[in-house]
């Protein structure tokens, strides 16, 4: 046997037999699926880029338990095939510790059997309130569930704008369906029945029937969960050009930056639940100037969830003293008080880390804060 190859097998066979602590330089590496192509691509890049600030400030204090942390990110392709595909490739890498999914419901949704057999932690955004209520142990929500921008959005516009005849528009999706059947709860609750309910497909090229409906059931408020920015946009310029010109509360998509940069004037006036804005404390505020000073452009929630989702998995790490899944499962649950850029986590039993969401105004193409609304039951 040559001399170069037997060294090298002696090398390799040496590296095997060190014991952990001898490894532990080895970074410590987490999966991500993420739109990167696909009509959400834009989104997408909102969500990496929020993942790398938070690990980049993590590696410049060192990183976690004295290893730092790299991020693996694969292409979801905007659909529930493509997330399923590239959480399965991420999946197959036996040293990933954990994985930042989907902010969309319906992909989570997708993923969420494969990791269940996986067992080891998700990260995820989507705010169907029934993702965490499937009996799957490892999936974390670092957004608020829509049981409570529903709460919020019908509290708001029923006390504070004193509005009575609402229409909601949402999407047929997961995420669209589970927040309509949430506001109709609460609206009922509040001694209020919706005028109309209008769902739609994602990915319409045209709302004008959906507009139609609205302009004829002269509501005075309109109550929205699209999925896609790309669809809210089309829908804003046409209600607008049909004259509609009801009050609009919408769901976390209405500020951000895409539909915002798509739509333009036709969102001017309109209201938000946002679990993400940057005047609602210093950690949002810090987290803005610091994503706008990196980036040259605006943070939004895409973004905003991405970032608190590694501080989340750094903080459990540590507290587990490791990567063991069970561990960090148990840390994770264990968090409190963990002031983050979506607001302070206090995980409940079932995975839910935040419980409040912020009110916001569209004045002028500027989202301005209201106020934040935090629920504790």
């Amino acid at each position: 046997m040559p001399i170069t190859r037997r060294a090298g097998l002696l090398a390799a066979a040496a590296a095997l037999s060190l014991p952990a602590r001898a490894r532990a330089a080895d970074p410590i590496r987490i999966g991500q699926v993420a739109p990167l192509t696909g009509p959400a691509a834009e989104s997408g890049r909102y969500q990496v880029n929020g993942a790398k600030l938070a690990l980049d400030a993590i590696n410049a204090r060192g990183g976690v338990l004295g290893r730092k942390i790299e991020i693996v990110v694969e292409d979801d392709q905007t659909t529930n095939p493509g997330v399923v595909l590239a959480f399965s490739r991420l999946a197959a890498q036996p040293d990933l510790v954990a994985f930042l999914g989907s902010i969309r419901s319906t992909q989570v949704h997708a993923m969420a059997p494969d990791a269940a057999k996986l067992g080891k932690p998700v990260m995820f955004g989507g705010t169907d309130p029934s993702l965490t209520h499937m009996g799957n142990p490892w999936l974390f929500r670092c957004r608020p569930n829509d049981l409570y921008s529903a709460r919020v959005i019908a509290e708001y516009g029923v006390k504070e704008l004193k509005k009575q005849k609402w229409v909601i528009i949402h999407s047929t999706d997961a995420f669209g369906t589970g927040g309509m059947k949430a506001l109709t709860d609460s609206l009922d609750k509040l001694g209020v029945k919706p005028v109309q309910v209008q769902g739609y497909a994602n990915q319409q090229p045209d709302f004008t029937p959906v507009v139609l409906a609205v302009k004829q059931a002269d509501v005075d408020v309109i109550a929205s969960y699209f999925t896609f920015e790309n669809d809210l946009a089309v829908f804003a310029r046409q209600l607008r050009q049909l004259g509609v010109g009801a009050s609009w509360i919408g769901s976390p998509s209405i500020v951000a930056v895409t539909a915002m940069n798509l739509a333009g004037r036709a969102l001017f006036g309109t209201y938000g639940v946002a679990d993400f804005t940057p005047d609602a404390s210093p950690e949002t505020r810090a987290f803005a100037d610091l994503y706008q000073q990196t980036f040259k452009v605006r943070a939004d929630n895409f973004a905003s969830w991405t970032f608190d989702a590694v501080n989340v998995l750094a903080r459990a790490i540590e507290a587990a003293g490791g990567t063991e899944p069970a561990k960090m499962r148990s840390a994770i649950l264990a968090i409190r008080g963990l002031k983050g850029v979506e607001g302070d986590y206090n995980f409940d039993a079932n995975g839910d880390g935040l419980h409040g969401y912020n009110i916001v105004r569209n004045e002028a193409g500027k989202v301005v804060f209201d106020r934040h609304i935090e629920f504790t039951d």
